[in-house]
């Protein structure tokens, strides 16, 4: 009873879905029947949707494209061909790699694009001199959208950092401020409402993601603050591998494509990021703008929370500080996410050694048992002794 009372409190995130479908989940067979004939449906031919980004007058496809572990800039070329505007990026990712690739794919179609990159940095100094990196790497006079990265806490927003972005907007160097946040978003959040300088806002949103931050991105949305979606995934976990029974119903019309829909649906989203490494994935997601999300999917979604329960942190933050070797658990589950749902294991170990040398030496089998409950069924021990074994 707990099990499925939890499945409808995070699969009604923000988003009003039938609660009597949820509560049917266990029936394997019903769920099953319902894919097939999902799949047995014709499909409609993709139309791309559009939306504008909350008051930067910026308009793009409901679905744009997330370059962060895409290594195939024919990919992110033919999206640009296929009408996609929206391109992310950031000054870390592979190392500053990614946004030279981004650029060079993105050369002759630039004019035409919105094109977002973030920082790091601490200080105004060195947040303006990771913007001057980026331009320089991208090979743009401006960015679209400027981002402080990875904010947890409102505090993290700075008066530097705000200020760094006004004299950004004042050279011409970037057109819109904008802050990106995994966990802590509705104190992010409630930051950038109240400062008045934030356009947009990049929030970690999924389908597991806890009902606050589908308020605190409804009150995003009011207050005329543009919303992009990232992590829409859950951590891109999959469970149906090729040769696999399921395996041709649940590529066509999957958990991914599904937990894509469920952020779609949502009205108080302008526009979402998903991480895009193949043709497959884009055509996926490209399909996904003119589909609708239906009873089908929230089956599917039903026995993903089931199955990601265990894995999937959802940056809620109920174990801050409260590992007594000072561990900050939610970041290195964030490292390991990397790993096991997206397969990107150099990525993840390069986070995973970002950490303070502090934490990669601890080991949790050195500890005489875990003091941590997750409120939402991480297996922490579990987890925390993967990523020590994997990525340390």
């Amino acid at each position: 009873m707990k099990s499925d009372s939890s499945r409808r409190r995070f699969l009604a995130a923000s988003v009003a879905l039938p609660a009597a479908g949820l509560a049917k989940t266990s029936n394997i067979a019903e769920t099953n029947s319902a894919l097939a004939s999902a799949a047995a449906a014709p499909v409609s031919p993709a139309k791309p949707r559009y939306k504008t980004i909350g008051r930067t007058g910026l308009k793009v496809t409901t679905v744009s494209f997330g370059c962060m572990i895409t290594s195939d800039p024919s990919v992110i070329e033919r999206a640009a061909d296929m009408g996609v505007i929206h391109f992310d990026t950031a000054r870390g990712y592979q190392g500053g790699n990614n946004e030279r690739m981004v650029g060079n794919a993105l050369k002759s179609h630039r004019k035409n694009l919105v094109v977002s990159s973030k920082s790091h940095g601490g200080t105004t100094q060195q947040a303006l001199a990771d913007l001057d990196t980026s331009l320089q790497t991208i090979g743009t006079d401006y960015l679209d959208i400027w981002y402080l990265h990875a904010k947890n806490s409102g505090d993290e927003v700075t008066d530097q950092l705000l200020e760094a972005q006004q004299i950004a907007k004042k050279a011409g160097k970037i057109r819109f401020a904008g802050v990106s946040t995994h966990k802590g978003q509705d104190l992010v959040i409630d930051r950038a409402i109240k400062c008045g300088k934030i356009d947009v806002v990049l929030v970690g949103y999924n389908f597991a993601t806890d009902p606050k931050v589908g308020d605190a991105i409804a009150a995003a949305h009011k207050a005329g603050l543009g919303v992009v979606a990232m992590k829409v995934m859950a951590g891109g976990f999959r469970r149906i591998k090729p040769g696999e029974k399921a395996y041709a119903i649940m590529k066509r019309d999957g958990a991914p494509v599904a937990a894509l829909k469920w952020v779609l649906n949502n009205p108080n989203i302008d526009t979402t990021i998903p991480s895009i490494t193949d043709m497959e994935q884009l055509d996926e997601n490209y399909k996904a703008m003119s589909a609708k999300f239906t009873e089908a999917d929230e089956k599917i979604l039903a026995q993903q929370l089931d199955y990601i329960r265990p894995l999937y942190c959802r940056q809620c933050g109920a174990c801050e500080g409260k590992c007594p070797q000072g561990l900050p658990v939610a970041d290195i589950l964030r490292c390991l996410m990397y790993a096991d749902g997206y397969g990107e294991y150099p990525l993840a170990r390069e986070r995973f050694l970002e950490l303070p040398g502090e934490v990669t030496g601890v080991r949790c089998s050195e500890c005489s048992g875990c003091t941590i409950e997750c409120p939402n069924g991480v297996h922490v021990s579990e987890r925390l002794m993967r990523a020590q074994e994997l990525l340390a």
